[in-house]
């Protein structure tokens, strides 16, 4: 058998509606890991859906039982060829966020897969479940057009709590390295740089979510018996995060700004264009940082968000003032960011600015990796990508969102690939979440080409990085 063999295998699973067959059971499993009472759900879903999967290529199967001591249980899958053979970690999860059915249009439903013209809607159809659905499909069909071998190990990880922030994951990674030892980690999540161009990315930014509130007084008091005579602490919060970001979306705080963008970087974003696509929003070109271009802002440097702004109560306005304001801001930043001290820097910039009475309290967090452009393992699944599709894929140093990327590869220390099987208004997390069809065709071909030549051009690989 022959590459392009197993490249029409993959997409044959395409045409004859098997894709489709499966990506509609998974749908229809109600993983919503932010709903305790969903538990049953993660449980069917890895003995139903994966593990048979699984199994009948050939691989032993364990659900465990999640560290964090909530019930979202993790599947670790191995299929061990030789032990002389590279092994590759492959990753996927098998939770969604809530359905939120009562705000999906035109009669679709969550948990349904539901196919009109190009889009295959239903929640988890882009995040993840038809991701990881098409890269075991890709892997069935070169275990297929290889007779039965790989060339390679590999070892499946799948969560179900990603959603939910992870929880348990890196904790289970640390105990299980044996486990989960590799030479290189491969999966798919996120979004393609546009539907129409084939991405890898080989890491993604950090996050970190924090809480700005100002407690003035104990309650409110009429605006027009005091105002003018108290402060209102609406007012000044805005002011002090007007200190944090500028009115055009810059940086104010030097704590919070990333180094300068690497030479191999900024060669890789060069090529890229953000935006442009069905749905995308029109690019506001002035803001955020000065003299930097779209794929820069989004994928070499830091944002600074609000996401939440709340005083009194917004949906019944009285004649007050509030004695309270809060606000949930974000951080989304690149390697190098001095992120675990962000509390630090945010008080003492409050401070030093006149707003010491704002209390700042550190939220959600994760941290932000990158694998350089020049990699071996890089330059090798961008070549193909290439081969498999024809063109030349958008390479991006990190994706602009946040992924559990760094417990792959900080704490297991491996370089990490991700090829997206969906695009930037996939709906992901919202109502009428979508799969493109399209993409999902050529993402089976993408995969299959992976795998294939992992299994012709592993073992050099390895030896490539060993000696580098």
């Amino acid at each position: 058998m022959t590459r392009e063999q197993a490249l029409a295998y993959a997409a044959s699973e395409f045409d004859n509606g098997g894709l489709q067959a499966v990506l509609a059971r998974r749908v229809a499993h109600p993983t919503e890991s932010e709903v305790p009472a969903q538990a049953p759900a993660q449980h069917a879903y890895l003995n139903q859906e994966l593990v048979p999967a699984l199994r009948e290529m050939g691989f032993s199967c364990d659900i465990h039982a999640n560290p964090a001591g909530v019930d979202l249980p993790i599947l670790v899958a191995r299929r061990i060829e030789d032990p002389a053979l590279p092994t590759v970690l492959l990753y996927g999860h098998g939770d969604v966020v809530r359905g939120n059915a009562e705000r999906w249009a035109g009669g679709r439903d969550p948990w349904r897969l539901q196919i009109e013209g190009d889009r295959w809607y239903g929640r988890g159809t882009a995040d993840n479940k038809g991701q990881h659905t098409i890269n075991l499909m890709a892997l069935a069909q070169v275990l297929r057009a290889r007779q039965g071998r790989l060339g390679f190990n590999a070892t499946w990880l799948i969560e179900t709590g990603e959603e939910a922030g992870s929880p348990g994951l890196a904790s289970f990674c640390e105990a299980q390295r044996d486990l989960l030892a590799a030479d290189v980690f491969l999966a798919s999540d996120g979004p393609r740089l546009n539907a129409r161009r084939p991405t890898l990315f080989m890491g993604s930014r950090g996050a970190v979510n924090f809480e700005l509130r100002l407690h003035a007084r104990e309650r409110a008091y009429h605006s027009g018996n005091w105002g003018g005579l108290l402060s209102n602490p609406a007012i000044v919060l805005s002011h002090a995060i007007a200190s944090l970001v500028d009115a055009r979306g810059r940086i104010q705080v030097e704590g919070l700004r990333p180094p300068p963008i690497p030479g191999p970087v900024l060669q890789a974003l060069e090529s890229l264009e953000v935006g442009g696509g069905e749905d995308d929003p029109a690019i506001d070109a002035g803001w955020g940082e000065p003299g930097l271009s779209g794929p820069q802002k989004v994928f070499g440097w830091n944002s600074l968000d609000v996401l939440t702004f709340g005083a009194g109560d917004p949906a019944k306005p009285v004649n007050a003032i509030p004695g309270q304001a809060s606000a949930w801001c974000q951080l989304r930043f690149v390697v190098g960011t001095d992120w675990r001290n962000l509390g630090d820097h945010v008080r003492r910039h409050l401070r030093e600015a006149g707003f010491g009475d704002v209390e700042v309290t550190v939220g959600m967090q994760a941290g932000a990796t990158r694998l350089s452009p020049d990699n071996p393992w890089v330059v090798w699944a961008a070549e193909s990508l290439r081969r498999s599709t024809g063109q030349s894929p958008a390479l991006l140093p990190n994706l602009g969102g946040s992924l559990p990327n760094d417990i792959f590869a900080d704490l297991l220390g491996l370089p990490t690939l991700w090829v997206p099987h969906s695009y930037p208004a996939c709906a992901q997390h919202a109502p009428n979440e979508h799969l493109l069809g399209s993409v999902a065709r050529e993402g089976l071909s993408i995969m299959a080409g992976l795998f294939w030549d992992l299994g012709e051009q592993g073992c050099a690989l390895r030896a490539a990085c060993a000696n580098s």
